[in-house]
């Protein structure tokens, strides 16, 4: 488990920026009970060893106009790694497409999109997804609503492992 490399502070460190990205390094610091500087050359290390992938706002798509939200279930023709890589950089260049996720089963790939209206999700997908290279099915659902979206790792449980591990 790669999270006993980091002790308490830092594990305290990562679980406070997931909920709170913004904070000063002084409010993180108090939080988690060291001084700033300390503080500060932890985030950084965090940073540098891959912990910490960047920090981003929370928007809602909705607010701006995206009231479309679906998932694609895409099956392909090959699954040969360099099918497949193909695959994800399409994916990667195609904006409607905000995650894209490989699968083993009977989907290949599950792919999170989001657009401002049915009729703009439509023309993608009959224009670009199912117009694809190697794709020879996709399936798509719908978002109703959503019930939870939280980022991230769930660190109770992860304290809870490292407990019962020591």
């Amino acid at each position: 488990m790669p999270a006993t490399r980091l002790d308490d502070i830092d594990r305290k460190i990562l679980a406070e920026l997931q909920a709170d990205g913004r904070m000063t390094n002084v409010e993180l610091a108090r939080r988690v009970g060291i001084s700033a500087p300390p503080c500060l050359r932890r985030v950084r290390t965090l940073e540098e060893q891959g912990y910490i992938r960047g920090y981003h706002a929370d928007i809602d798509p909705r607010e701006l106009g995206f009231e479309v939200q679906v998932f694609a279930m895409v099956g392909l023709q090959s699954q040969a790694e360099a099918d497949l890589s193909a695959f994800e950089a399409r994916c990667r260049a195609w904006s409607l497409v905000r995650e894209c996720h490989m699968l083993n089963g009977e989907v290949d790939f599950i792919l999170k999109c989001v657009a401002p209206d049915l009729s703009t999700f439509q023309r993608f997908l009959t224009e670009e997804l199912t117009a694809a290279d190697n794709v020879a099915s996709v399936k798509t659902s719908l978002v109703i609503r959503g019930a939870k979206d939280e980022p991230g790792v769930p660190f109770d449980v992860l304290e809870a492992r490292l407990v019962r591990s020591a």
